[in-house]
C-alpha cells in the first residue's frame, strides 16, 4: 500500500476523517494535562522564580511555528515535484497554524524577555530570524489570497516557501551560529540527547510539547479537509456557469 495513494483527494478525506477524532482527544488531553501540570504543580525557579513557568507554552508553541513551516516545505516540494493537489492545500492550510504559533512564541518570548533581560525585544540573532519567518508566513498567506489562479498561487507559494526556509533553518540553530546573542540555547536537544531543564520541569514539558504536535495535526488535517471541499465547490460552481 503506497502513501501516494492519500494524494487522491477522496482518500484523504476518508482517512482525516476517521482519524481527526482520536487526534483531537489526545491533543486537548496532552495540552490541559501539560499546561495545568506545568503551572500549578511545579515549584518556581530558583532564579527565575514563576516566570520559568512560561516555557509550557513557549517552547511548545516556538517548536511548532518552526516545524509546520518545515512541514510546509515537505508539501511544497511534493506539489512542485508531483503536482499533487492535496499537498499543496495541505501547505496552505498549514500557514495560519503556523503563524498563530508564532505569534504565541514571540509574545510570550516578550514576556518572559522583560523580566529576564530588562526589555521586551532585542535584536538577538535568534529572535530576529523567528520575526523575519512570521513576516515570511504573513506573506505566504497573503500571496495565496492575492494570486487568483490556484495553481499559480500554489506555484508562487511554493517557490516562496523554499525562500523562508533559510529562515525558519535559522530560527532554530542562530544560537549555534553565532555565539553572541541573549537567547539560550535549546533546553532540549534531541540530536545530543542532553538537557538543560530539570525533570520536575521536563516532563510536563514534553507533555505540552506532544500535545502542540497533535494539536497542529489535528488543526492542519481539518483545515485541508475544508480546502478540499472549498475548492470543489469553486469547480461546481464554474462549471454551473459554464452550463448555464
Amino acid at each position: 500500500m503506497s502513501i501516494w495513494q492519500y494524494a487522491n483527494p477522496v482518500k484523504f478525506l476518508a482517512l482525516s476523517t476517521r482519524v481527526q477524532p482520536v487526534i483531537w482527544t489526545a491533543a486537548v488531553l496532552c495540552v490541559a494535562v501539560g499546561l495545568l501540570w506545568g503551572f500549578f504543580a511545579t515549584p518556581d525557579d530558583a532564579r527565575q522564580g514563576a516566570t520559568v513557568k512560561i516555557i509550557y507554552l513557549h517552547v511548545p508553541a516556538a517548536l511548532m511555528a518552526i516545524n509546520a513551516w518545515f512541514m510546509m516545505l515537505v508539501a511544497s516540494l511534493i506539489w512542485l515535484i508531483r503536482r499533487h493537489h492535496v499537498s499543496a492545500l495541505a501547505a496552505k492550510a498549514a500557514a495560519p497554524v503556523g503563524v498563530v504559533m508564532t505569534l504565541i512564541a514571540l509574545i510570550t518570548g516578550a514576556i518572559w524577555g522583560q523580566p529576564m533581560w530588562g526589555t521586551w525585544w532585542v535584536w538577538d540573532p535568534r529572535l530576529t530570524s523567528f520575526l523575519i519567518l512570521f513576516l515570511f508566513y504573513l506573506g505566504y498567506i497573503a500571496l495565496w489570497e492575492a494570486v487568483e489562479d490556484p495553481d499559480t498561487a500554489a506555484d508562487l507559494t511554493s517557490v516562496l516557501c523554499l525562500v523562508g526556509s533559510v529562515f525558519a533553518v535559522l530560527s532554530r540553530y542562530a544560537v549555534k551560529f553565532w555565539n553572541q546573542g541573549l537567547h539560550q540555547g535549546t533546553s532540549v536537544p534531541v540530536a545530543t540527547g542532553g538537557r538543560s531543564v530539570a525533570d520536575v520541569f521536563f516532563y510536563p514539558l514534553v507533555v505540552s510539547m506532544v500535545g502542540f504536535g497533535l494539536l497542529f495535526l489535528a488543526l492542519v488535517l481539518y483545515r485541508t479537509g475544508t480546502e478540499i471541499r472549498l475548492r470543489r465547490a469553486s469547480a461546481l460552481l464554474a462549471r454551473a456557469g459554464r452550463e448555464s
